[in-house]
C-alpha cells in the first residue's frame, strides 16, 4: 500500500485546514487509517484513527485534538481526510497518515501500522 499525504501549509491560529491521504495498491476499505504527527524536537504522536467499515468505522482522537479535528474516509476515492479546526500553534507538526490492521486495544500505537505516507507539514502561526 502506498500513501500520499497532502494539504499541509501555513495557517493562522484559529484557522482550519484539511489534510488528505490517498492510498493505492491495497484494499483500502479493509484498512484502519490513522494520522500521527511529529512536532520539532518531539516524538511522533497519535492524532486520530478511523477503523474500516468492517470494524464499524468508528473514530478515535487524542485528547489534544478532540473536538477540533475530524477524521473521515471516502472508500470510493481510497482517501482519508483530517479536517482540522481551531488550530493552535502547538498543532504545528509534520502530519503522517498510516494504514494497517491493528487490534482495538492498539489503535494508538504507531508500531501497529505497516504503511506510512511521507508526511505533510502544517505550520500554525500565532
Amino acid at each position: 500500500v502506498q500513501l500520499q499525504a497532502s494539504g499541509g501549509g501555513l495557517v493562522r491560529a484559529g484557522g482550519s485546514r484539511r489534510l488528505s491521504c490517498a492510498a493505492s495498491g491495497g484494499t483500502f476499505s479493509s484498512l484502519t487509517m490513522a494520522w500521527f504527527r511529529q512536532s520539532p524536537g518531539k516524538e511522533r504522536e497519535f492524532v486520530s484513527v478511523i477503523r474500516s467499515n468492517g470494524n464499524s468505522g468508528r473514530t478515535y482522537y487524542s485528547d489534544s485534538v478532540k473536538g477540533r479535528f475530524t477524521i473521515s474516509r471516502d472508500n470510493a476515492k481510497n482517501t482519508v481526510y483530517l479536517q482540522m479546526s481551531s488550530l493552535k500553534p502547538e498543532d504545528t507538526a509534520v502530519y503522517y497518515c498510516a494504514a494497517g490492521t491493528p487490534i482495538l486495544s492498539a489503535l494508538r500505537f504507531e508500531s501497529m501500522y505497516k504503511h506510512w505516507g511521507q508526511g505533510t507539514l502544517v505550520t500554525v502561526s500565532s
